[in-house]
């Protein structure tokens, strides 16, 4: 393009061809324009991938002093410390197979304005290197380091090794000082969580039964059965680094170590026993069923769902067994985001 034809066709040129000003004019004014238009780029380049501009919805972060040469000696409380906003850092565990469930979540979370606070518990080196290399920083491995083709099989001896180390995990961040939010990738985001953990308490839950609650249920910790079972779930948990809540990830780790047939395949029984155990001892508040609904709820009763539409929060794909399974439901109902929305993801497309 000769500097003729980009003069003429230009906008500045344009406009000064129906003016009156004088033609000499022209190279002043477009040279102020370009001079303009120069500094507007480098003031768009330098300021908004830190405001969190949707131009730059995930800046790179790898050239970071802060992160390490070798991921294999990248420490949880690094970790923790590079991902943490406003005291506060959302985890997760997982193992290689369930990478697409972990960017079909990170997609929901990312939509909520939330994931530069994940911290992706890798329960193996490939999907510590994998995740790092999308998404600098944002994965951490604690040894030692799974089978990762075991422990996605649910109720398998390494399905549990791998869920109960989940309480150590949130043991470690509150004694670090943050607060932190525990989610099973296998759930969808549908709105913001955190503006419903309303108070201070200790630590949040949700109930893991069926049975419709009331729209202003209670927020106690439900009575337990005649066997004297309560059924919380264990995949969305949120805790504040207070007392209470470590001595509630204590107790649970105690009970998972106490050797109970009852837990094998399963860590979800033994949270149930350290609720009820430290309930006198520990705040604790139950999320509302309406925003935080059970797989078996909001899957199975379209009558429910209908009557509280606009209320769901967090949809957790449970009471379903098979990783197959789990996606098609996801696809069914029209969650399952990764096919046509991967670039809303910080992993983006995964190969």
């Amino acid at each position: 393009i000769t500097k003729e034809t980009f003069l003429s066709s230009s906008p500045m040129a344009q406009h000064k061809s129906f003016s009156s000003s004088s033609v000499s004019n022209r190279p002043i004014s477009l040279l102020n324009g370009l001079l303009l238009l120069v500094s507007l780029l480098l003031l768009l380049g330098v300021f908004l991938p830190w405001a969190g501009s949707p131009l730059f919805p995930f800046p790179n972060v790898s050239s970071s002093s802060s992160l390490p040469s070798n991921w294999r000696d990248y420490s949880l409380s690094q970790a923790a410390e590079f991902v943490a906003k406003d005291g506060t850092v959302i985890i997760c565990a997982v193992s290689y197979p369930f990478l697409p469930f972990l960017n079909n979540w990170l997609i929901s979370v990312s939509r909520q304005k939330h994931q530069h606070k994940v911290l992706v518990i890798a329960e193996d080196y490939a999907t510590l290197y994998k995740v790092n290399k999308k998404w600098p920083g944002h994965a951490v491995l604690i040894p030692p380091a799974l089978d990762s083709q075991t422990a996605h099989k649910f109720g398998s001896p390494g399905f549990f090794n791998f869920t109960s180390r989940r309480p150590q995990h949130l043991l470690q961040l509150l004694e670090l000082g943050y607060n932190v939010m525990y989610n099973d990738v296998d759930m969808v985001w549908l709105q913001d969580p955190f503006q419903y953990l309303e108070g201070s308490h200790d630590a949040y839950f949700t109930d893991d039964r069926t049975t419709i609650k009331p729209l202003n249920h209670s927020h106690a910790l439900p009575t337990p059965d005649r066997n004297g079972v309560t059924y919380i779930c264990s995949c969305m948990i949120f805790l504040r680094p207070t007392n209470g809540a470590k001595l509630l990830m204590k107790q649970w780790i105690k009970e998972l170590q106490s050797g109970s047939k009852a837990y094998e395949g399963n860590d979800q029984p033994a949270f149930n026993w350290a609720l009820n155990k430290t309930a006198h001892q520990v705040d604790l508040y139950l999320l509302s069923q309406a925003a935080f609904p059970t797989g078996g709820l909001y899957f199975k009763n379209e009558t429910w769902v209908e009557e509280t539409k606009g209320k769901h929060v967090i949809v957790h794909n449970n009471y379903i067994i098979g990783y197959d399974n789990k996606m098609k439901r996801f696809q069914d109902f029209g969650l399952w985001l990764v096919d046509d929305h991967a670039f809303e993801s910080p992993l983006g497309k995964l190969d």
